[in-house]
C-alpha cells in the first residue's frame, strides 16, 4: 500500500515551452504508474513508457512525479503504521501491563492481551511479583488458548518494557508470530491496548475498593465477560466482541411494550441490559 500523498493528475506541471510540457494524458499515466508500483523509481517508469511506445525524457518523469509530491521509491513503498494496523488486524495481538493499587496500598501487576480485529480482550493474570517465569508462563497459556480457538495470529504488539524478556519472544517466535515492539514514548503505537487499559480503568478500578489480589482477579473475570460478551463498541458498529448485533425491531407492538430488564455486576458497578424472555 503506498502512504506518500498523490495530488490530481489534471494539474499542469512546471513552467516551461508549451512544446516540451507532455500531454495531460502522459501526466495522468505517469502518476497513475507511480501510485500503482510504490516500488517503482522514475527510470522504471520511463521503461514502462518506452514499452508503451510512449517516448519522453526520464527527466520529464522525474519533473511530473517531483511537481506532484511523490516521494522516489523505495521511500513511496514504505508503509505507514496505521495501513499496517488496517491491513492486518485480523492477525493483530497487542499486550500490556497495568498496575492496580489494593487497600493496602499494595501494587498488584494485571497482564493483559487484545486482539484488534473483534477487541476480545483476555486477562492474562495478576501478581504482585511479575517475574520472567511468571511472564513467560503467561505467553505459553495464550498461545495455547489462542491453539484452541483456531486463532489464525500473525503478529504481537508490545512496548519496550523489561519484564518482555528473550524467553516471552520465543514463545510467540516458535509459533510463528512475529514480535512488534513499539517505538520509545510512543504509547500510540499500542493505541488500542492503552485505550482498553483506560476503559477498564475508568470503568472499573476507579469505582472500586480492590480488597486484594484474589479480589482483583474476581473483578477483572467479570469485566472481562462483561467487555467481551455485552458492552457494545463502536468500531463493531456497536457489537460485543463476542456477540453480533441483533436484528433492529421493526413490529410497532413491541416497540410500544419494551420490556427491558438489567443485571448488576459487581454489586451495581457494572449494568447489562436485555430484552425479558
Amino acid at each position: 500500500m503506498i502512504s506518500c500523498a498523490v495530488a490530481t493528475p489534471t494539474l499542469p506541471v512546471a513552467s516551461g515551452p508549451a512544446d516540451r510540457r507532455p500531454f495531460r494524458s502522459i501526466q495522468a499515466l505517469v502518476l497513475r504508474l507511480g501510485w500503482e508500483n510504490g516500488g517503482w523509481g522514475y527510470r522504471r517508469i520511463h521503461g514502462e513508457l518506452a514499452a508503451l511506445g510512449i517516448k519522453v525524457a526520464p527527466s520529464t518523469v522525474w519533473e511530473v512525479l517531483r511537481q506532484h509530491r511523490i516521494e522516489p521509491a523505495p521511500e513511496c513503498d514504505r508503509q505507514t503504521w496505521a495501513a499496517f494496523l488496517s491491513g492486518q488486524a485480523h492477525a493483530i495481538l497487542a499486550c500490556d501491563f497495568f498496575t492496580a493499587t489494593t487497600l493496602n496500598g499494595a501494587s498488584v501487576c494485571v497482564f493483559a492481551v487484545i486482539e484488534h480485529a473483534n477487541r476480545r480482550i483476555r486477562i492474562l493474570g495478576a501478581t504482585a511479583h511479575p517475574t520472567a517465569d511468571w511472564v513467560t508462563q503467561s505467553a505459553r497459556n495464550l498461545v495455547m488458548d489462542l491453539q484452541d480457538v483456531g486463532a489464525a495470529v500473525t503478529h504481537l504488539i508490545r512496548d519496550r518494557d523489561t519484564k518482555y524478556t528473550r524467553a516471552f519472544d520465543a514463545v510467540f517466535t516458535a509459533e510463528g508470530i512475529e514480535i512488534v515492539t513499539t517505538g520509545i514514548r510512543v504509547p500510540r503505537m499500542n493505541s488500542i491496548m492503552e485505550r482498553w487499559v483506560r476503559t477498564c480503568r475508568h470503568e472499573l478500578l476507579d469505582r472500586t475498593l480492590i480488597w486484594n489480589q484474589a479480589h482483583l482477579l474476581h473483578t477483572l473475570a467479570e469485566f472481562e465477560a462483561f467487555y467481551n460478551q455485552h458492552r457494545p463498541h463502536r468500531t463493531l458498529h456497536s457489537a460485543a466482541p463476542l456477540l453480533q448485533v441483533p436484528e433492529p425491531i421493526t413490529e410497532p407492538d413491541r416497540l410500544d411494550r419494551l420490556d427491558v430488564h438489567r443485571r448488576d455486576r459487581l454489586g451495581g458497578i457494572l449494568h447489562e441490559y436485555a430484552h425479558a424472555a
